[in-house]
């Protein structure tokens, strides 16, 4: 469970109301004990969640009146003025923002993609010249579902993990983070709670921002939430979904074992969560068991993309879910999108996939990864970094510094030099991870690792003469 303090619950509640419109401009707040006693906390706690929010702006206190919602809470606000603030090295936004806009010539062992040499380029311009001999492709819209022939392939490729499913039940979207931000749409209120893991991706945390929603967290384990914890939470915070990675979990790399794979499902339907299956990384270590295909899709939903074995520039995402929710979801996309992802990803990726090359793409990717892997890790390891458990597969590694040293510094230290790095509490709800960095093992440059060869010798020397 996110280390919440009693103050945080009662501002993240009233925030989320405000930014929901549930609370307007002028609103009267209820009073301090009533607000305690509908929260179940102390009438101090509440003074003092409420002098945040006037802190904030966002309420005012009226002498002899109470609090009011302020006027400047009528402004519209963005994802990341609802997200928790902190310091920029471990906020998602700005990490997300100083990956994506980096010059070419910065050092990104902190993001979460291939290079492009380490991509099917040759495959992809084949199917682009393949595409583009049909007119309608590169001109029309694309259907509401998404390409057929792109659905048929991808429920193969289920049916192949142990998923039986009708490429009806699939619906194709811009991208994997359109298909959470549709199916948040669909099943979320603002203020509903949403189970994280800790640590987690760090966009499903910008993205619950996004909705206004409560976040509460459960540790994740190297095979995943321990059932017993995650049954307690859950019965605890009644959240109404859970958003996972089941297997090469981003950013520890651990994949659920079979025990926790039975067990999770029946602990969300027992309950009424629905469990989000983010399945991005499934073709780095395939065959490993997924919920989805134990659960039959009935109170899972399978999503994913391939951004990170394909191509990041053909945006295409995919739900797999029951026939109504899919139905639903496809009305969203249309009344948010008129329709579904670019004919031209779609149509490019469908080639890709039936030619054979993606199969020996991967076939490829897996071996350099897995020499790449085990080269970084000695490396860090040299410098006294050291990856935390051994990924079956994947381009990342979870590393702990030594000496105590707090990855956000760290990360501040090496921007300077254009090495961007992923400190671990971006990744933390519960923000425990200070200690933790991902680094990705093809993104880990001879100049990323001398700079931080530098940056540990001036930081330890640093500290000796302090000392």
């Amino acid at each position: 469970m996110a280390a919440t303090t009693q103050t945080g619950r009662v501002v993240d509640s009233i925030r989320s109301r405000i930014a929901a419109r549930l609370l307007c401009a002028g609103d009267r707040l209820p009073s301090v004990r009533q607000s305690a006693a509908g929260f179940g906390v102390s009438p101090a706690t509440v003074v003092e969640a409420y002098d945040r929010l006037v802190a904030e702006g966002l309420i005012e206190a009226v002498p002899r009146s109470g609090f009011f919602v302020s006027p400047l809470a009528g402004a519209p606000h963005s994802p990341s003025a609802r997200a928790p603030q902190r310091d920029h090295a471990i906020d998602p936004f700005w990490v997300s923002r100083q990956s994506l806009d980096a010059a070419p010539s910065s050092d990104k062992p902190g993001c979460g993609w291939l290079p492009p040499a380490w991509m099917p380029q040759r495959a992809v311009q084949k199917a682009l010249r393949d595409v583009a001999r049909d007119g309608t492709v590169l001109t029309d819209y694309g259907s509401t579902a998404g390409d057929p022939a792109l659905r048929r392939q991808i429920a193969l490729r289920f049916a192949a993990d142990g998923l039986l499913c009708d490429p009806e039940q699939i619906l194709l979207t811009g991208s994997g983070t359109q298909a959470i931000d549709l199916i948040c749409r669909l099943l979320l209120r603002p203020g509903d709670t949403v189970l994280l893991d800790d640590p987690c991706y760090f966009n499903y945390q910008a993205l619950m921002a996004a909705h206004a929603t409560r976040l509460v967290s459960v540790p994740f384990t190297p095979t995943g939430p321990d059932p017993a914890v995650f049954e307690a939470v859950v019965a605890a915070e009644r959240p109404r979904l859970y958003i996972t990675n089941s297997s090469l979990h981003n950013p520890t790399g651990g994949s659920l074992n079979l025990t926790t794979t039975h067990r999770l499902p029946a602990i969300a339907a027992a309950h009424g969560m629905v469990i989000v299956e983010d399945d991005i990384f499934t073709d780095f270590a395939p065959g490993a068991p997924t919920m989805a295909a134990l659960d039959g899709l009935n109170g899972v939903i399978r999503i994913g993309s391939f951004s990170k074995t394909l191509s990041a520039a053909l945006r295409c995402g995919y739900v797999a879910a029951r026939p109504e929710w899919i139905a639903a979801l496809s009305d969203l996309q249309l009344a948010t999108g008129f329709g579904g992802p670019s004919p031209i990803a779609t149509a490019v990726i469908g080639h890709v996939l039936a030619s054979g090359s993606y199969r020996r793409h991967m076939d490829d990717l897996r071996r350099k990864l897995a020499a790449a892997r085990q080269d970084i890790a000695q490396r860090l390891a040299a410098l006294g970094i050291m990856a935390e458990g051994r990924p079956a597969g994947g381009f990342t590694l979870w590393c702990r510094l030594p000496d105590g040293l707090d990855s956000a510094e760290l990360a501040r230290a090496c921007l300077p030099h254009d090495v961007i790095l992923a400190p671990g509490n971006v990744f933390s709800p519960s923000q425990s991870a200070s200690a933790m960095v991902r680094f990705n093992v093809a993104q880990t440059s001879a100049r990323t690792l001398a700079t931080l060869g530098c940056v540990l010798d001036l930081t330890r020397s640093s500290r000796d003469l302090r000392a």
